[in-house]
């Protein structure tokens, strides 16, 4: 089996699918970072396909950058400005040639994550 990386939104504090939140992936080096995809949920909170298909996987560490804030403010649950959350970077190992998802269970004022299935 193959690689390959996919991720979701949900909106804890509605209980909903978080739509319409862009995500940005990159891959961490010890040269820095570098993008290799972006995606954006649809209406199941989901990307359409793996934000990191099988033919780009490679194993290494990666960072997930949710763009919260947009979505928050579009639901009403931003607050004040500043906002508490705004960008979400979550980074990661992936070690071995696997499915791995990492979703984002958010809320206005916190966050989590796992490894799910």
């Amino acid at each position: 089996m193959s690689g390959y990386l996919t991720t979701h939104v949900l909106d804890t504090g509605r209980g909903t699918p978080g739509r319409g939140i862009k995500i940005a992936l990159y891959r961490v080096t010890d040269g820095g970072r570098d993008k290799v995809a972006d995606a954006v949920t649809n209406d199941d909170g989901r990307t359409d396909g793996p934000i990191l298909p099988e033919a780009a996987f490679e194993t290494g560490t990666y960072e997930l950058v949710f763009h919260a804030g947009d979505y928050l403010r579009a639901t009403g649950a931003a607050g004040a400005e500043p906002l508490f959350l705004d960008e979400i970077p979550i980074r990661f190992g992936m070690a071995e040639e696997s499915h791995y998802h990492v979703p984002l269970l958010l809320s206005a004022y916190g966050y989590s994550t796992y490894r799910g299935s």
